[in-house]
């Protein structure tokens, strides 16, 4: 691991924060794990890793797609460091 890890706290809706619980336990992940993976891919690639348009239906529909794909296993990941959870 480098270095220590450092905790990060923000707000989320009830109802995000148990669909997100949910789908991470369904990919066997726990929500720290998610975001470790979502913030090591931003600051490897400087990106946000999906489309963010001001269209929030085409949003909901683009994640409903990658909800289906992770689903009917056509989504495949790699495997990667984690940060262990204390």
């Amino acid at each position: 691991m480098a270095g220590q890890a450092v905790s990060v706290n923000f707000k989320l809706a009830p109802d995000v924060k148990k669909s997100m619980e949910s789908a991470c336990r369904d990919m066997g992940l726990s929500m720290s794990a998610a975001f470790t993976i979502f913030a090591k891919k931003v600051g490897r690639e400087r990106r946000i890793p999906f489309e963010i348009t001001a269209d929030s239906d085409r949003n909901t529909q683009y994640l409903e797609g990658i909800m289906q794909d992770i689903k009917s296993g056509k989504a495949h990941f790699a495997e990667h460091e984690l940060l262990e959870e204390k």
